[in-house]
């Protein structure tokens, strides 16, 4: 927490997906549980002895409507791909909105609608919810919050905690689509290109690749908030294992790559809202690879590293000199209300 006086205070920057983000939950939340582990932290919990999944989260991206989806989108598949990501179909779902006096009736049904195609998808159902109205100036138009519960099909379920030497990293795609993407909206920046968000449900991918690979899929993460390098570096540490990429193999539009150079950006740390990592035993890759190609969403996946002993808990990049550079969790918050 950044110093005011004597007294510490929140930032921005504790909840960008990235070092601060992790502390915060470690140091200070984490007291509230008697379950969770600071060295297990997933996406989402198995319950009911693993044949249940569940996550929350919450949004409160700005703008609400972008290149790509809305509010209502991103809250559904953002804790769809959550349970998707312990190898979970999502079943049940609760929507909480927070709504500020004065937004207008029309971006509400807009939002509603929204909600309600992305739950067909998959075959969600919103089974509760709740809705509180704010007065105008207490919050920023909507804010949404998700709770789902899915039901679990892959044994072993893919966890953080999996990861093993010689096991293959693949990335399902592009990265950095959905930060761009909003960054470019938001400010208006009139980039060169089409800067769409990647939002999307990942749960046909996911199954597609458990079907190809069994409990050869040691663990999944989807790189949202701190993009590619926060969900690396999360499996590193929890796995107690090193990994090591090629930069070059990472897939990057050009149009994102472009946007990124201009404003001092990396495509590592940047989130994404329909891409996940993967980390399979190298006797599976090609097979995840496959899978994942084969799948609309993956056409450019690809194998962008592997994982070793040592150091444990750390990432690196080789370079295209040949160099090898440190990638760390980003420092604070690149982009905040992303998502």
């Amino acid at each position: 927490m950044s110093n005011a006086g004597n007294d510490e205070i929140i930032t921005l920057g504790h909840g960008g997906g990235g070092r601060l983000m992790h502390e915060l939950i470690t140091e200070e939340l984490l007291v509230a549980s008697d379950t969770m582990s600071a060295d297990e932290l997933e996406d989402a919990a198995l319950i009911a002895g693993g044949r249940l999944a569940m996550s929350t989260d919450s949004f409160v991206v700005q703008p609400l409507f972008f290149p790509g989806g809305d509010i209502g989108t991103l809250a559904v598949n953002g804790t769809v791909n959550d349970l998707a990501m312990r190898g979970a179909t999502a079943r049940w779902l609760s929507v909480g909105m927070i709504i500020e006096e004065g937004l207008p009736l029309s971006d509400l049904r807009r939002i509603v609608a929204s909600i309600r195609d992305a739950c067909a998808v998959d075959g969600v159902h919103v089974v509760t919810g709740d809705t509180k109205v704010v007065n105008h100036g207490a919050a920023d138009r909507i804010f949404i919050n998700t709770t789902g519960v899915g039901e679990v099909f892959a044994d072993p379920a893919p966890g953080a905690t999996r990861a093993q030497a010689g096991d293959a990293v693949v990335v399902s795609g592009t990265v950095g689509d959905h930060g761009v993407a909003i960054l470019a909206a938001r400010e208006e920046l009139g980039l060169m290109g089409e800067l769409h968000s990647d939002c999307a449900s990942l749960l046909s991918m996911v199954s597609d690749m458990w079907h190809a690979t069994g409990d050869g899929l040691h663990c999944l993460r989807d790189a949202t908030r701190g993009g590619l390098a926060a969900a690396l570096n999360e499996i590193a540490m929890s796995s107690g294992a090193a990994i090591e990429i090629e930069e070059q193999a990472v897939p990057v539009r050009r149009e994102v790559h472009g946007a990124c150079e201009l404003l001092g950006l990396s495509p590592l740390e940047i989130a994404n809202e329909g891409k996940l990592v993967a980390i399979v035993s190298a006797d599976h890759a090609d097979e995840a690879l496959a899978a994942m190609r084969a799948h609309p969403l993956g056409g450019d996946a690809a194998i962008i590293g592997t994982v070793g002993e040592a150091p444990a808990g750390r990432v690196s990049a080789r370079t295209p000199l040949g160099t090898t550079r440190l990638v760390d969790l980003p420092a604070g918050e690149l982009l905040p209300r992303i998502c």
